[in-house]
């Protein structure tokens, strides 16, 4: 599920001519300053994670209820940017295949290795053959061996927008989970056929999800970090990283702020700033082993990242 909240770039040419606190056609609280002429002065209102999530209650509850008003569909699930979905899950799978080191086309018995393996900058996936000799050689970024295919979660899964595009694609089975219900009822039949390879849904807030141990190859965390306060984010990750298979991955993909905190009333989330995000995955153990921004997203928006942790 996306958590987009246009902002003003303050390295626009031209602002309004004036203004003292702006929102946008969907009623989301921008930020605040002076706007006189060309020249902007922003003063955005920056707040620690702690005072945005003093009452840990409503904090869950009111994001929990803002969900539940949310169309059960593609649009709904990207914030009305259901335009984006092509270019979002086009570079996720660019980003992942770095990753996984093959991608069994089943031609003739043989192995075919993505071009994006050796080439980063590559759009078009050009195949080669690949020889059983050198299968071992594949090795992700960081140097260690290639991520395994066989189970992945989808962590705020939505109606699993991401399991149908990306990771049924990929891995043999597929779990969700989501903190609505009727998102995974939809996703039983949004995914169609393949929705008899997803082995568990769970409806659970982040926050109180427990992964089984040992069970996957990649854990998807897409935009939904923004929901869970510092010290809970830390611990999800924390068992997460329990929840790895060998050579397994956790992957981190969201909307980063330009500075500091942002908070959303809409949704009950915040937006944090990178560096923010690099600092609780260290909290929680874990070691950034590969980072890209996506690219080609409108400009009204934020910037998005994607991190894999091991």
């Amino acid at each position: 599920m996306i958590r987009f909240r246009p902002v003003i770039h303050t390295g626009l040419s031209s602002c309004p001519p004036s203004s003292t606190g702006t929102r946008s056609e969907t009623g989301f609280i921008i930020l605040t300053g002076c706007f006189t002429g060309t020249s902007c002065d922003l003063t955005v209102s920056l707040i620690e994670m702690g005072d945005v999530a003093q009452d840990e209650t409503s904090f869950y509850s009111n994001a929990e209820g803002y969900w539940r008003d949310v169309s059960p569909t593609v649009d709904g699930m990207l914030g009305g940017y259901g335009r984006i979905s092509n270019i979002d899950i086009n570079g996720s799978k660019l980003f992942l295949h770095k990753f996984l080191g093959s991608w069994l086309l089943g031609t003739e018995g043989r192995l075919w290795v993505s071009s994006v393996l050796y080439q980063e900058k590559t759009l078009e996936s050009q195949n080669r053959p690949l020889s059983p000799d050198s299968w071992g050689q594949v090795m992700s970024p960081d140097g260690d061996g290639k991520t395994g295919t066989g189970c992945a979660l989808d962590c705020g899964a939505g109606i699993g927008r991401i399991s149908k595009r990306l990771l049924l694609p990929l891995f043999s089975t597929v779990d969700l989970v989501d903190v609505t219900q009727e998102f995974l009822d939809r996703a039983k039949t949004y995914l169609e056929e393949d929705s008899k390879r997803v082995g568990h849904y769970f409806c659970s807030g982040l926050q109180d999800f427990v992964p089984e141990r040992g069970r996957y190859d990649v854990i998807w965390i897409q935009w939904v970090i923004g929901h869970l306060t510092d010290a809970h984010l830390v611990e999800f990750l924390r068992r997460c990283q329990g929840a790895l298979r060998p050579n397994g991955l956790i992957l981190i993909k969201d909307n980063m702020s330009y500075e500091g905190v942002v908070p959303d009333e809409v949704d009950s989330s915040v937006c944090r700033e990178l560096p923010m995000v690099r600092g609780l995955v260290s909290r929680a153990g874990l070691r950034i082993v590969h980072e890209e921004q996506q690219l080609d997203f409108p400009k009204e928006i934020y910037q998005v990242h994607t991190l894999a942790l091991r």
